[in-house]
């Protein structure tokens, strides 16, 4: 007879849409009762309405709201929930928040606050990958705050050279520098936009390699001592250094590269006693030399992709470790099957350098059929804020091979009917038709190098308008 598992009294989800959406479904599963939290902006937001209890946290703005600690702490109180599943983004990787839920007696669904502190720091990871023997991208061995130091540095390395925030990802706090005169002024605006997305200013720097692979391994470990890598993910396909399309397994990796990459995200995680779910991030050169870029101590975006192709839900693990139970499975468990392609769907307008289009969704009919996965918090009637990420949804396909997975990706875009705003639906359209996307070859600058955007279909309204 199978042990009983304990179960948490309740779950708030200290996050907003398709997310916490996605926690709840979880949640509903395992009979534990979710508690979402809403800015007023998310007030008839479809996580609000699925919840078995939801909470306003304040106005609109993030830094009242989704970032508001006391106001969050609060919420679980008033809903006696002993455990936050933080989602990502906000304050999924914020140590200090860690030790608040710890001090109130509540189980933050992640990792000890010290392993966020080494590795969610992505200058302090870097370090820490060094000490371990983890072949790293040459930079800054620690925070640059000064801009003598920068520039000295980045002559020693040599141009170009790109910047990032240490305390988040996402592509906020991020600029690529070719040349000594602008790497001053992008620093401070590197500086700026990290303070205001993560309440940390602080960057660090490092050597730009061009025409990289962003490749990621999905890794899980309890506290039992077990750390199982469960394949890998191409993201390439960015905007700004924001992911736009992610898919695993990566076209370019076999198996013996992908044990490879896995052994040392094991090695990564282990050197920080990690526990529940995150993300070794590497970038793969033409040569198939890998460097660790960073680790992400939280869910993924893109986590669905790897769900898909392994057949274990992610968020139920991290709930089962987060209750100290075990790994429900061992490195010898894991078996990649098939090709999965995630598509992210913006509410923006890929012609005007995807720029943001929120506005009310008249109009919203998914795709559905074999092979296909929604996680999206939209509806016809919502209105999507001006205040967040623009993102409305995910489109997620599945396929025996990677061309039946591209191939059900285009019926599955040609199906997607969203009126009222535009979105990125032609730009996935456009990737899905294009030859070095099809042939696996492309890169980080893929839409510089393989794009051109003024040519999209100007569907404006949704994917299914010929």
């Amino acid at each position: 007879m199978a042990k009983a598992v304990q179960k948490f009294r309740k779950i708030l989800i200290a996050n907003r849409g398709e997310i916490a959406l996605r926690v709840i479904r979880t949640c509903r599963e395992l009979h534990i009762p979710s508690v979402a939290v809403y800015s007023e902006a998310d007030r008839d937001s479809l996580h609000v309405k699925m919840a078995d209890e939801a909470y306003c946290i304040g106005p609109a703005p993030s830094a009242q709201s989704y970032l508001n600690v006391p106001a969050l702490l609060s919420a679980a109180e008033v809903a006696c929930a002993d455990a936050i599943h933080p989602g990502y983004g906000f304050l999924s990787e914020n140590a200090d928040f860690i030790e608040k839920c710890q001090a109130h007696e509540i189980c933050f669904i992640g990792p000890d606050p010290e392993a966020v502190r080494r590795m969610g720091n992505k200058a302090e990871a870097k370090k820490t990958m060094r000490q371990a023997k983890v072949n790293v991208i040459p930079g800054s061995k620690d925070v640059i705050r000064d801009d003598e130091a920068a520039l000295a540095l980045a002559q020693e390395m040599g141009y170009p050279v790109i910047i990032k925030a240490s305390a988040g990802g996402g592509g906020r706090g991020m600029r690529v520098a070719h040349h000594n005169h602008e790497l001053p002024a992008l620093m401070a605006t590197a500086r700026q936009e990290s303070q205001a997305a993560f309440g940390n200013s602080d960057i660090y720097i490092e050597k730009y390699i061009a025409e990289p692979k962003h490749v990621e391994l999905q890794i899980m470990a309890d506290r039992h001592g077990n750390v199982v890598y469960m394949g890998e993910r191409d993201c390439s396909i960015q905007r700004r250094h924001q992911k736009l399309i992610e898919e695993a397994p990566c076209a370019m990796v076999d198996e013996k590269l992908r044990h490879k990459m896995g052994e040392v995200a094991v090695k990564a995680a282990k050197a920080v006693k990690y526990v529940g779910a995150g993300t070794v991030e590497f970038l793969l050169d033409k040569n198939g030399e890998f460097y660790f870029m960073e680790m992400n101590t939280r869910l993924q975006v893109e986590h669905c992709v790897t769900e898909m192709v392994t057949g274990i839900d992610l968020v139920r693990e991290q709930i089962l470790v987060a209750l100290g139970e075990p790994l429900s499975f061992r490195q010898k468990d894991i078996h990649i099957q098939g090709h999965a392609i995630e598509m992210r769907i913006n509410a923006e307008d890929p012609k005007r350098n995807f720029m943001p289009c929120p506005g009310t969704i008249t109009l919203w009919h998914p795709p559905g059929g074999p092979g296909v996965r929604i996680d999206s918090h939209a509806y016809a009637g919502y209105k999507v804020p001006p205040n967040y990420d623009s993102m409305i949804g995910k489109l997620i396909v599945w396929g025996a091979d990677r061309a039946q997975a591209i191939a059900r990706a285009e019926r599955a875009l040609h199906e997607f009917i969203v009126d009222g705003v535009k979105t990125v639906i032609p730009f996935h359209q456009a990737v899905m038709n294009n030859a070095f996307y099809r042939n696996g070859t492309f890169s980080t600058n893929f839409i510089a190098r393989r794009m051109n955007l003024t040519e999209l279909e100007d569907t404006t309204t949704h994917g299914a308008q010929t």
